[in-house]
């Protein structure tokens, strides 16, 4: 039988596909002390080589990616067959997101550009901004 509403269930298949597709960043924290902002971002299985800061006057765009790791294959004599060479397994359950990803994140003060640190330890990626000690502000002269 055929019903005008959808049945809720269909709401959450719609929920599940949505999260599978969905694009996720990692989680940041920012801290501000007197002299700079510290930005930490969660970011396990990245290669250090792939993860990407930039900065402007006011704002901070770091980007990585998450490059697909092939699964370790299993020798062969310990009862499985031998997987034909080039050939990936698929994962029973696939939970992993890769690809890239960018998040720009705007302090309410200028930075110092020149002298950023980043820091990738454990999957842990930490960038210290120091704060600009004077703003350049330009006057200009309105014509007639």
């Amino acid at each position: 039988m055929r019903t005008l509403h959808p049945s809720p269930f269909d709401l959450f298949d719609r929920l599940e596909q949505q999260l599978q597709t969905a694009e996720r960043v990692p989680a940041a924290e920012i801290h501000e002390t007197e002299d700079s902002y510290t930005i930490a971002l969660e970011l396990p299985g990245v290669d250090r080589g792939s993860i990407d800061v930039k900065a402007t006057d006011r704002s901070l765009i770091i980007s990585a990616e998450r490059r697909c790791q092939p699964p370790a294959i299993p020798e062969a004599g310990n009862g499985e067959a031998p997987a034909a060479e080039g050939r990936r397994r698929a994962p029973l359950l696939g939970e992993f997101r890769y690809g890239t990803w960018s998040r720009s994140f705007r302090f309410p003060g200028g930075i110092q550009r020149d002298a950023l640190e980043a820091h990738y330890r454990d999957g842990l990626l930490t960038v210290t901004a120091p704060k600009a000690q004077s703003l350049t502000t330009v006057s200009v002269k309105v014509a007639d």
